[in-house]
């Protein structure tokens, strides 16, 4: 297991991870809408993929291939089915961590029909051999195969029939340029705005045959993260509550109780983030502190809270990261209820570095 599988692992364990478990997979699939007018969210983006879609129809010709981008959890395996059901073609799902020579990818290929999505998921992980394979299959839908080996080895063409790649990726700056350039269509998926994820789980909760008010989606919505797979989990741990606790309705009191159970804060801070920023002001003054110390002082390893903790407690301007180390900004403070001390004024990190 390399580091970022550890990673990954640990972010799992959290209710506000944004990647998906099994029990996720499981609900997605009933949850996941059919269609792009089913889609909530990411107008820009369906937008544009609408007329890329409609524009292949009309042709008779398979689709550009389609990068996907952004965070986990955004919809973007969503929107390669959707793909799949517009082209009424069907998909074949695989990820990147998978191909891991070029032989793995080449049996996927030769086993495409005419027209088929293939959706690739985590497609920066892909091996660098099979990575020059494709390509040659994106742009001249063919490969070559090698046969033998040293001195005596031959390359035999195999053409593939017309395909679309659907690549799905997190880091999209780890894409080299040769394959991002092969992609016909690229999206950025955005963080959703929480009236968006109050849409999101008042459809969610319709499916799930869930009682819920306006202002209970909202309380929900606020405390996702942006992020709708999120909005989903929390939805279903709100109505395992308001099943056992109350009448089985949501409203504002009910899941503000229930996710104070499950210590998702109003801002969708959870355990671990709220112990990362304890320790920062707390023990530290609110730093700078070195990522190291940091992680000794919460009691977990350096990657997870670089890379699990880290990130949302950044975007959300309660942590800011500079060249001395980690530093509180003046919302941490105001969030976890705690008064600055005199030289923390500055803790954007601006008096830290250049003494003013």
């Amino acid at each position: 297991m390399n580091r970022e599988d550890e990673t990954t692992t640990a972010a799992d364990a959290r209710l506000v991870a944004p990647s998906a478990d099994t029990e996720d997979s499981a609900v997605e699939a009933a949850l996941r809408p059919r269609t792009l007018d089913e889609f909530v969210g990411q107008e820009r983006v369906r937008q544009q993929l609408d007329l890329v879609l409609r524009a292949a129809r009309q042709r008779g010709a398979t689709a550009d291939h389609v990068l996907l981008s952004g965070a986990p959890g955004l919809g973007k395996t969503t929107l390669s089915m959707i793909i799949a059901s517009e082209m009424n073609a069907p998909i074949r799902i695989t990820s990147g961590p998978a191909i891991q020579h070029a032989g793995d990818l080449a049996a996927i290929l030769s086993s495409l029909q005419e027209g088929e999505v293939l959706f690739l998921d985590e497609i920066h992980r892909m091996s660098r051999p099979a990575e020059e394979m494709l390509y040659m299959a994106m742009e001249d839908f063919r490969v070559d195969v090698i046969v033998g080996k040293g001195p005596g080895a031959t390359a035999i063409p195999l053409e593939l029939p017309p395909f679309t790649l659907v690549g799905a990726t997190t880091r999209a700056g780890l894409l080299p340029p040769p394959l991002r350039d092969r992609f016909g269509f690229t999206a950025h998926m955005e963080f959703y705005e929480p009236v968006e994820l109050e849409r999101v789980i008042h459809r969610s909760a319709q499916l799930l045959d869930v009682e819920i008010d306006p202002d209970g989606a909202a309380e929900i919505a606020g405390r996702s993260r942006g992020t709708p797979r999120i909005a989903n989990r929390l939805l279903r741990r709100v109505r395992d509550y308001a099943q056992v606790e109350a009448d089985g309705r949501v409203d504002r009191e009910v899941a503000a109780a229930a996710l104070q159970v499950y210590e998702v804060d109003t801002r969708g801070l959870d355990r671990l983030d709220r112990a990362v920023l304890q320790a920062l002001l707390k023990l530290f003054g609110g730093g700078p502190v070195g990522l190291s110390t940091l992680a000794v002082a919460v009691g977990e390893e350096r990657e997870t809270v670089e890379e699990v903790a880290e990130p949302f407690l950044v975007r959300e301007g309660l942590l800011a990261r500079t060249p001395r180390g980690r530093v509180a900004t003046p919302a941490a403070w105001t969030h976890l209820g705690l008064t600055p001390p005199q030289q923390a004024h500055g803790a954007s990190g601006q008096q830290g570095l250049f003494g003013t």
